[in-house]
This record gives C-alpha cells, structure tokens and sequence, in this order.
C-alpha cells in the first residue's frame, strides 16, 4: 500500500497541530492527529502535557461515531502499552478505525513497531512513512533519548563578530539585541531544561527562565547547573523563582549542600571526570533517566567546549551581534587543542536568519 496526495495532505495537518505541544509535551513527543472520513476531517487533536489524553483520544472524543471506518492520521506510531495513559491502539481499533497512517515510529522499546503489529492484529490497515522526517525533526530530544540514551543537546550562543561571548572579566550583559534575547526564549520554552556552569552563575547571576507570556503554555525547564565544588551561593536568581533547580557537583561539600538544599536546590554527585569536574557521560546518562528530552546549554566557553569535545553538541544556535569585543574577550568554545585542521569540529548550516541588529544561525554536526 502505497501513499497519494491525500495521506500527505491530511499528515501534514496532523503535523501543524503537533507543533502546538512544542512548549508543554515534554518529556513525551510532540503528537497531532486527524480522523478523515469520506476525504472530510471528523475529528482531530494533539497531545497537550503528559499526563493528558494522547492525540489518537483526543481525535477520536472529537469525531465520535464518525470514527468508524475512518482512517487516522497520526505522526508517531500508536502507542501500545499502559503508561500514564491506556494504549492507543486500543482506542483506535474500539472506535472502528479502518486505516492508520503514521509518520515516523515510535523508537520507545514498549512500543518498536508493536504498536503497528496489534493494529494490524485488529484488522486495521497500516501505512508508514508518510513525512517522517518532518515527524521526526519535530521531536529531536525524544528520539535521541530512546535511540542514543541521552537528551538533544543545544548550545545557544550569543557573539560579538570576533566571536567573542564576554569581556575578559566575563560580564556579557548585553552582546545581543532585545529582539535576539526575546527569541532565544522560544529556546528555552521548548527545553526540558537548561544547562549552565559555576561560572556563569557567578559571573551573570542569571535566572534561566521563560519569559514569553505570549508563547501560550509553557512546561517551565528545569535549571541545571555544573558546580563541581557547590560554589553556587544561596541567594541566587535561579534558586529565588519558580520552578527547580539541580546542582551537579564532583566535590561535594556537606555545609554548602546544606545550604543549597535549604535554599531549594536539589544536589546530586556525579563521578569525576577531566579536572575533577562532573563527568559528561554520566550527566548525559543521569539527564536521560530523568526523562530530558531537549537540553538547552547556556553556559561559558569552557562548558560549551568540554560538551563538543565529548561529541554531545547536537546543535549550535548562534545569534551574532554587530559589534567587535577585542582579542581578550572570551570566545565560544575552550576545548581542546587542535594539531591538526583533520581535527576541526565540522558542522553545516542549517538556518540562517535576521532577529532585530542580529543574525542567528544555526548549525548542525555535519557527520550527522
């Protein structure tokens, strides 16, 4: 069974409604549905936040009787297991749907084609496929953890034209323009957490919050932070607002924990790594467990070139600034030496872009 026009049409529309869980699905994917019947849409729906109903029940509460003999266009495969909701599979076979059309497949192990083969078992005919790339650009962090084990890493990064991201003494407050740090919010709302080091926090004292009233409904990201030593003082921004914050440290200190832990923070010891500081793989592996889909890095130069040196940058969003900073400002990345131009960290551009004075790009690895 082949797709027309009509399954790219209807997959399409399923896709836009996708999109509006981008800032409050996670961590479970970004998922639109549509019920056609007769080539009329009866039903359709996304998946809002997890814990709600999936897009498939959504869809279906929306056609009602209509469903039978339906056919369901869905962007990732059903789901066919009890998690925080009843599988899909069985609501679309109850409701009497004839055909089902997915994009791409749902690479969760409780789920690997399963959920095609009980709809197949049900009788309904099953279509894959049909825009997946599209379905699965659209949820990056939660196909990297199923298939790698760790969360989509993005580093936003803000620059002056000598690619410098802070004066010397680190202030960095403001290379960008407003209209470059409002945009880098719709960054942040669809992360499920953002990732800084000690030295920003000492340096910027930043909060590492959404504020886009205007983004809808937002699931707030969880503040992480690499403190190898718990340096991070009591009384700063990220601890005094709304939402969580979680401290990574190598060296623990049991006065200082105490004092984060009073102040709200959760505190967690990893394993040493280079320097002594919190191991990378064992934070991509902890991050995983917590169900981090989509990890923003805000952080310095160090930070951002310890990540790339692992082979854990997925992304890199650049907003440039119009101005020049001098050779001893900070620059982007502070990672290892490089012999060789055979050892370049070689990436493509994939966006480009003009945000208020500013441009962004963006970059992915080009071995991906």
């Amino acid at each position: 069974m082949s797709a027309g026009a009509d399954d790219f049409r209807w997959m399409a529309r399923a896709l836009q409604l996708a999109r509006r869980g981008l800032y409050s699905a996670h961590p479970n994917p970004r998922v639109g549905c549509v019920i056609v019947a007769g080539g009329v849409m009866v039903g359709e729906g996304w998946h809002q936040r997890t814990g709600g109903p999936h897009a498939e029940v959504v869809a279906l509460a929306h056609a009602g009787t209509r469903a039978a003999g339906a056919t369901a266009y869905v962007t990732l495969e059903p789901c066919c297991h009890q998690g925080r909701t009843p599988p899909c599979t069985a609501a679309l076979a109850r409701a009497g749907i004839r055909r089902v059309v997915f994009a791409a497949g749902d690479p969760n192990p409780r789920v690997g084609g399963g959920g095609a083969r009980q709809l197949t078992e049900a009788g309904i005919a099953c279509l894959s496929g049909v825009l997946e790339a599209e379905a699965r650009a659209l949820n990056p962090g939660f196909l990297s953890r199923m298939e790698c084990g760790r969360p989509f890493v993005r580093v936003k990064l803000a620059a002056s034209l000598d690619g410098r991201t802070a004066l010397v003494n680190g202030v960095s407050r403001w290379i960008t323009s407003e209209a470059a740090r409002a945009d880098a919010h719709e960054l942040r709302a669809r992360s499920s957490a953002i990732l800084t080091g000690i030295a920003t926090v000492l340096a910027d004292d930043p909060s590492l919050t959404v504020r886009r009233p205007d983004l809808g409904e937002v699931r707030a990201p969880e503040r992480l932070v690499m403190d190898s030593q718990l340096r991070t003082p009591p009384a700063a921004r990220l601890l005094a607002v709304p939402g969580t914050t979680r401290i990574f440290c190598s060296r623990p200190e049991a006065t200082r924990q105490r004092a984060l832990e009073a102040a709200g923070a959760t505190v967690e010891v990893l394993p040493a790594g280079p320097e002594m500081r919190p191991d990378l793989v064992a934070l991509m592996a902890r991050l995983a467990a917590l169900e981090c889909n989509e990890l923003l890095v805000e952080a310095g130069p160090r930070l951002a070139g310890a990540l790339l040196d692992a082979g854990f940058v997925d992304e890199v969003v650049l907003y440039l600034a119009p101005h020049v900073l001098g050779a001893d400002a900070l620059g982007m990345f502070a990672g290892r030496g490089l012999a060789t131009m055979a050892e370049r960290h070689a990436f493509e551009l994939t966006d480009l872009r003009r945000v208020g004075a500013d441009c962004r790009l963006s970059f992915r690895p080009r071995s991906a």
